[in-house]
Parts: structure tokens; sequence; C-alpha cells
């Protein structure tokens, strides 16, 4: 559990900003959205897929924009 402790004469808004600092480090409230919906295996696997097609894709196109200068 992400926590901080409130210094001497410490305004709000600056222990928030630890927090939150914190709490992103941590990641925290990445893996929350991922929990957030439950997705079957299956359609997890076909996400991945999708995903590194997508990013071959990609690399594919900039290797090509280099070449061809």
């Amino acid at each position: 559990m992400t926590s901080v402790t409130a210094k001497d004469g410490e305004h709000i808004e600056k222990l928030l900003r630890r927090f939150k600092k914190k709490v992103e480090a941590a990641g925290i409230l990445k893996d929350a959205r991922r929990r957030e919906h439950y997705l079957k295996p299956s359609i997890r696997k076909k996400q991945k897929r999708a995903a590194a097609a997508k990013r071959r894709r990609r690399s594919a196109s900039r290797n090509q924009e280099k070449r061809n200068g």
C-alpha cells in the first residue's frame, strides 16, 4: 500500500502531488485499469496478436521509408 506522511506545515496540494507520483511509480493505476473489465483469454490473445501485427506493419513502413530516403 502506498502512503505518504505529512511534513510540518506542508500544504495538502504538495502532499497529494507526492502521493500521485508514488502511486504512478508503483503502477497501481495502470494495474487497476487493466483489471477494470474482464477479458476472456481468447480475446486477450487476439488483441496481443493484433498489436504485434500493427507493430510489424509500422516497423516495415519505417524501414521502407528509410530505404527510399
